[in-house]
């Protein structure tokens, strides 16, 4: 198991994470150490014990309020699906609908175009009546 030394408030410490993860870890050491450097700056120096709480309590913070803002986004897809559904379900019945409608008036259309062939056939004019 690799073996990282991170600096934290001006302190080194070794520590231990899975392989692949070292980059990870500088990353994430390095970014805890920039909440202390910035507390450091808005409270002076303050006690290293009393700084990391504080520093570690602010990181927890910014986590709560990201699993807040997760949480009304997945409530906001989980609404937006279901309206998708429900607008997908309305355009297939009005499609169905609609086709219906279609068949309906090509059958209406093809009834009149035999009338009208009909009709036609009974006055065209032949041999025997003497019209042409």
């Amino acid at each position: 198991m690799p073996e990282v030394n991170v600096e934290i408030n001006g302190r080194k410490y070794r520590m231990a994470c899975e392989d692949g993860q070292e980059e990870h870890l500088l990353a994430l050491a390095g970014r805890f150490n920039a909440s202390i450097e910035a507390l450091k700056g808005s409270f002076g120096e303050i006690g290293d014990n009393r700084l990391t709480v504080m520093a570690g309590i602010a990181v927890l913070d910014e986590l709560q309020e990201a699993e807040r803002r997760i949480a009304r986004l997945q409530h906001d897809i989980a609404e937006l699906t279901e309206a998708g559904e429900a607008l997908a379900n309305e355009a297939g019945e009005l499609e169905h609908k609609f086709g219906k409608r279609m068949a309906e008036a090509a059958r209406k259309i093809e009834a009149i175009a035999s009338a009208i062939d009909e009709a036609g056939a009974g006055a065209a004019p032949t041999q025997e009546n003497g019209r042409l």
